[in-house]
């Protein structure tokens, strides 16, 4: 039986908000889990009850990987490759990071800001630079890092053609990739293609596009072409986590799984990244 989406959302938003997300097991004496940390920005960012059904992707990576994998979600809203690094937040992974472990590195939505010194990067030089500050941490860590290309917006003509939004920073993260012999997941592509096939109508509900009185968070409702809802979300997670073998844990039975419910996710009372 087929379930409309806004009705299950209604029915999310009237009760619990925090669902039977897979809390990590108790690793097997003397054999640390390991752990996949998450460098990007409000795409992949974990989100609080107050925002909920607002998620990112990073905060829906442990539905698709085994409960002795531990997910460290550092995406910060807002951030770029240079302003992640310049607050210090490269510093706090690299602090923990360890042998084993794996760190996702997605950026491209905010470096673009020509106008903001604080976070812009050019493609080709700076962005190159900073990314660079990643990989070459995560592997003096001997962690595995891989490169994720910015996850794809909403964007349609009027026609219904989609279209990409990201300019050159994706070919500049392939690039970088090849050169540094660095693993890398292709999220505008694999998004890009998503989009497409769903069509203009079906991905408003993958992102956040709520009526009026919809949920309780957002009474005027809201129209937002980038960020996600729990649905979202949770088929942008099985994109990355499908397209890598490098990511530790992948629970090829969750990967098969479709309609996998919103309440798989747990939205924490604050923004851990911000909190």
């Amino acid at each position: 039986m087929t379930i409309d989406r806004r009705t299950l959302l209604r029915a999310t938003a009237g009760g619990a908000i925090a669902g039977p997300l897979g809390l990590a097991a108790p690793a097997a004496a003397g054999r640390p889990r390991p752990t996949v940390f998450v460098a990007g920005d409000s795409t992949a960012a974990t989100y609080a009850v107050a925002d909920h059904p607002r998620a990112g992707w990073g905060q829906a990576l442990p539905v698709f990987l085994r409960h002795d994998i531990r997910v460290v979600n550092e995406a910060l809203s807002g951030a770029s490759s240079k302003s992640f690094v310049d607050l210090g937040r490269l510093d706090r992974i690299l602090a923990a990071i360890r042998p084993g472990d794996v760190l996702l590195v997605s950026f491209g939505h905010n470096d673009s800001k020509t106008a903001d010194p604080a976070r812009y990067t050019e493609p080709w030089t700076t962005f190159h630079d900073y990314l660079r500050l990643y990989l070459d941490g995560a592997r003096a860590a001997r962690a595995t890092p891989i490169l994720v290309t910015p996850v794809e917006r909403r964007r349609f003509t009027a026609e219904g053609t989609p279209y990409l939004s990201h300019g050159e920073y994706p070919a500049a993260m392939r690039d970088l990739a090849a050169t540094t012999r660095t693993p890398l997941i292709d999220l505008t592509d694999l998004s890009f293609a998503l989009w497409g096939e769903l069509g203009p109508e079906a991905t408003k509900d993958y992102f956040l596009w709520l009526d009026a009185g919809e949920s309780p968070n957002y009474p005027d409702g809201v129209v937002d072409n980038t960020h996600f809802q729990a649905h979202g979300a949770i088929e942008v997670a099985r994109l990355v986590v499908a397209a890598s073998r490098h990511i530790p844990g992948r629970d090829q039975r969750a990967l098969c799984r479709t309609g996998i419910p919103d309440d798989a996710l747990v939205w924490p009372p604050t923004r851990p990244a911000e909190s």
